[in-house]
């Protein structure tokens, strides 16, 4: 065998299958010590606070310092710092508790009602854990609580109130535990749960049924379409395979020897329309926006509980395709939902372009109601109103906080003046008895 060979293989090739091995393997170890020491930079930041990188950086420095000038001093006063670090380190071991959970009994309250979410801490592991700070946020606040020690199989139930004095989607959660020293050096979180939106719904008040005095076509409106079953009558015509046997008009069957159906117009029930205006300038305060909020919100819930067909707009914003924005009325829940993400904003649509776009989108309406603020004139109302079909009756609600009741014709339609709630639900009453 040549001398330049080993079992057949040059000695050059073997020298370079085992470098090239070699330096695999350093480029591996390189790569997994890169990915350690990024893990641990990141942990790093997400657990030293401020504070601990002071400490750590005057710590080191003392330390060079004292080593390369001679100065026990500095020497003492690094390895003091670097204790501390120490002792604040051992303050993120554990986790003061094995299952932490965060629920909200109601989802769904109104305005100055009472909500609260649940935090449930247990411990089902042999170990006896100490106390436990927890952390939930809510909405821009957070709010913290100090659970105590837990011993095997205990369980700690912990009851937050949440702030429902106003409208919107207050955000509940994550809940946390924190670990942290006292100085404020390190601090490790732990997330247990994921957040939970609460809806706190516009306050409503009962208000008369819509349906009565004000819409005379209770069975629907007859159509051109022609439908096997329904109210209106329309002709009779001669029976084919698949129609209803109950439907066979008999007297005429016998008449003329063959059996004779009847059939029908088909009927559409009229819509309730109710247009809330966000314009920032047609209110002269947050309370009175709200108030128009919660009128035009009562409205809808008693439209949706008289199982009547609604249509519920809000004007969309200047140079959008659409001058007109409809919110969700398939169920009372997804209407008041809606109703929490409502804002007033500058450089809304006029009404009477959403009036117009609406009435262009929307058929069969025969009642609307324009809700709006008092400082919005009467003239943008009728122009609103105008822009309706001419079988429409419109009415106007211009709310006023702590304001005179107050109902007034202007041309052709019914405008409102209130300053409470329980205005709107006395005078839908009486306009609903006189009509």
């Amino acid at each position: 065998m040549s001398p330049h060979t080993r079992r057949g293989i040059p000695e050059d090739a073997a020298r370079q299958g085992l470098l090239a091995t070699v330096i695999a393997r350093a480029v591996r170890a390189v790569g997994r010590a890169a990915s350690f020491a990024a893990g641990a930079a990141a942990w790093a930041r997400q657990v030293v606070m401020p504070t601990g990188w002071v400490v750590l950086a005057c710590g080191a420095l003392s330390l060079v310092a004292g080593v390369a000038l001679g100065w026990l001093e500095l020497i003492a006063l690094g390895c003091g710092l670097a204790f501390v670090a120490a002792l604040g380190a051992l303050w993120l071991v554990g986790t003061g508790a094995s299952r932490v959970t965060l629920t909200l009994p109601t989802p769904r309250v109104s305005v100055g009602e009472h909500a609260e979410a649940r935090i449930v801490a247990e411990n089902p592991g042999r170990r006896r854990f100490g106390g436990v700070q927890i952390e939930v946020p809510v909405g821009d606040r957070v709010i913290e609580r100090v659970l105590p020690a837990l011993p095997r199989g205990g369980l700690v139930d912990e009851r937050l109130p949440i702030p429902t004095d106003r409208r919107g989607v207050v955000t509940v959660g994550p809940a946390r535990t924190v670990r942290a020293d006292p100085v404020g050096i390190v601090r490790r979180e732990i997330v247990w749960s994921d957040a939970s939106p609460l809806h706190v719904h516009p306050r409503t008040v009962p208000i008369s049924t819509l349906s009565t005095g004000f819409v005379r076509d209770l069975e629907g409106t007859p159509t051109r379409d022609l439908t096997a079953s329904d109210i209106a009558f329309h002709a009779l015509r001669e029976y084919v395979a698949g129609d209803d046997r109950r439907h066979i008009h008999w007297r005429s069957s016998a008449k003329t020897g063959t059996f004779m159906v009847r059939q029908f117009e088909e009927t559409r029930r009229s819509r309730l329309l109710v247009l809330l205006d966000l314009d920032h300038d047609a209110y002269t305060s947050d309370e009175e926006f709200e108030l128009a909020v919660s009128a035009a919100a009562s409205l809808g819930a008693r439209a949706l509980r008289d199982v009547r067909s609604l249509a519920f707009i809000v004007p969309g914003e200047v140079g959008e395709r659409s001058p007109v924005r409809e919110l969700p009325t398939v169920s009372h829940d997804r209407l008041l939902d809606a109703m929490c993400l409502v804002e007033r904003r500058p450089r809304m649509a006029a009404l009477p372009a959403v009036a117009r776009a609406a009435s262009e989108v929307l058929s069969g309406v025969s009642l609307a109601f324009l809700v709006t603020g008092s400082a919005r004139p009467v003239t943008p109302l009728r122009a609103a109103a105008a822009r309706l079909p001419l079988n429409v009756e419109t009415i106007g609600i211009r709310c006023a906080p702590e304001g005179e009741a107050a109902v007034r014709q202007a041309g052709g339609m019914i405008v409102f003046g209130i300053g409470y709630l329980e205005d709107l639900q006395a005078m839908l009453a009486r306009q609903a008895s006189v009509a």
